[in-house]
Parts: C-alpha cells; structure tokens; sequence
C-alpha cells in the first residue's frame, strides 16, 4: 500500500524505540550545524561527513502522517547541510524498513489529506509541482540532492516503502533477510508514489509489468539480477560494507562528489513529468468504494500487523 493521492483537489496536486529523538553529531565547526533534533520517527546521527537516518517509528515504520512529513522535513534541510556528503537510511526494525503507507489512506477520507498536508507544512520552502502527488513530489526532492543517498535493507520494503528505497542513489540488500515487493495492485490500486516510473527506470518495462501486476516479494538476490538494488550481500556483511562504502565516498573532495553527480545524471534520462502524472491520474481513478471495502477485509485478514506483514502476500492473495 503507498501513500498517494489525495480525494480533493487541494492534495492531490499538490527493538527499543528511540522514537522522536533524533540527534545530530557535530564534526565540523559548530556554526555549519544543522539541527536534525525536532523530527519524529527519524534518528539522525552526523559523523565524518555521514549522515546514518535510522527510521524508527514502531510498530512497522508506516509512511504515515508522521514519517512522512519527517522525511520530507529531513530532505529539505540536509540539501543545505555543508558537512554532509553522504546520506545512508537505515530501519532501527530487524524485520520492516518501511512496511508500506497506512491502510488509513484507504479507509478513511480524511487520513490521506491530513498527511499530505502535514508534509507539505515540514518544508515549505519545497513546492510540490502542479500534477504531482506528495510522494512523487519527495521522489525528485530525493533524487536531486547533491549528497549521495545510499540505502540499506535488512527487512521488508513494500509499497511506499519501496518507492522509497527506489527513489535512493544505491541500495544494498541482505540476502535471506530483505525483501522487496509492490503489492498495490492486490488492494486495487497501483503504486503511485513515484513506483511504476522509478521501477521502470530500475528494471525496465517487462520487469516492471511482472512485479507490479504479480504483486511478488522479491528477495535480495534476485532484486539484484532485475536491477532493484546494486548488490545483494551476505547478512553479516552488510553493515560493514555500507559504513566502508559510505565513508570512502565522504572522504573525498565534495566537488568531486557534486560534479560526477551532474556528469551521471546528465546521460541518465530525467523522468519526465508527465509519466508523474499518468501515474497520479491512474491512482486517482482507481480509488472507490471497492477499494475502501477491500481494504477493511484486508485489515480484519491481518495486514498491517506485525504476524500479518510476515506473511503479506499470502494474505493478499486470500481475500
């Protein structure tokens, strides 16, 4: 389940918990410091040019009215941050880096709104472009930092989730732990937060297609051979790699970060608006009265509790 349009006009165009106490951790000159501090679900530490954002936000870490205006929120003031040149996003949940959007969007009118409009007032230097829906929206907020922004998987990824961790530079995967999957079209949608456009741009079209409408959870090693992720990697070698891969990346001159960006980017094809839109339009017409009952069946089935998103798809497939 993603979290997508909303049903009015305004919206549409536009483990211990260490829950709201994210923190920053000084490396340079105090007065380059961005504070990080007021932003719930998000614990953010600042080492040696690294930024680690540990989503946090139990029971499942749902892209809801709280992560996601969190997230945005973080996005638009680290563009700015001078002593940040590598991002990493990681889950404080063994088992859910983000499970998906909230059923509530589904199933009451006034959730989807509500959120949309709490992440727009996080960054309100940060427009939302006509046509597009807020997670479209943080999907080109994401990808055009000049940070490197790399992910790490060791859980599940479904829906908003893995629109997410498509919107991301690099992702890395733990094989026998992670798992990936889109599973919008068993609610009676499609994933419309920037993943039919980003998966595309990732898998290609026959990929996309096979994902998307058999609603599979796919593991490590096989999102690595359809080009979801750079590398599945051994559970215990993950961490390691990543904070090695981070930090190499970090030390180097920050132009040279910025200026190979720019010379990748120029060859990669932009997506363009207008895929956006197909996609936002799309969502918007599928919404309905039996997508809200389906959702409620799913909900009594189990979906989005902690036993029921072990088991996701078998669930889905049942109702």
């Amino acid at each position: 389940m993603i979290l997508s349009v909303s049903r009015d006009a305004e919206i549409r165009d536009a483990v211990p918990s260490r829950r709201a106490r994210s923190r920053a951790v000084p490396h340079r000159e105090m007065s380059h410091l961005m504070s990080y501090e007021d932003l719930p679900a998000l614990t953010i530490d600042v080492s040696d040019g690294v930024a680690t954002v540990t989503i946090d936000h139990p029971p499942l870490n749902l892209m809801d009215a709280v992560l996601l205006p969190s997230l945005r929120a973080f996005v638009a003031r680290v563009r700015d941050d001078a002593d940040v040149r590598v991002i990493v996003f990681e889950s404080a949940d063994p088992e859910f880096f983000v499970a998906h959007g909230d059923m509530a969007y589904l199933t009451d009118p006034d959730a989807l709104p509500a959120a949309t409009r709490a992440a727009i007032a996080a960054a309100p230097g940060s427009t939302v472009p006509e046509g597009l829906n807020i997670l479209q929206a943080m999907s080109e907020e994401v990808r055009s930092l000049p940070q490197v922004t790399i992910g790490k998987l060791a859980g599940f990824a479904r829906g908003a989730g893995n629109e997410f961790f498509m919107y991301l530079d690099m992702r890395f995967a733990a094989i026998g732990k992670s798992g990936q999957g889109q599973p919008e079209s068993l609610m009676g949608i499609l994933p419309g937060g920037g993943g039919t456009v980003n998966m595309t741009r990732l898998a290609g079209r026959a990929r996309t297609l096979e994902l998307i409408l058999g609603a599979e959870l796919v593991g490590a090693e096989l999102a690595e051979r359809y080009g979801l992720i750079n590398r599945a990697l051994p559970a215990a070698e993950l961490d390691s790699f990543v904070d090695t891969l981070a930090r190499r990346i970090a030390g180097l001159r920050p132009e040279v970060i910025s200026i190979t960006k720019a010379a990748v980017d120029a060859v990669a094809q932009p997506i363009p608006r207008a895929a956006y839109a197909v996609e936002n339009e799309g969502l918007f017409a599928a919404f309905g009265d039996e997508v809200t009952e389906l959702a409620h069946k799913l909900l009594a089935a189990g979906i989005q509790t902690r036993e029921g998103e072990r088991d996701h798809e078998r669930i889905a497939n049942s109702i």
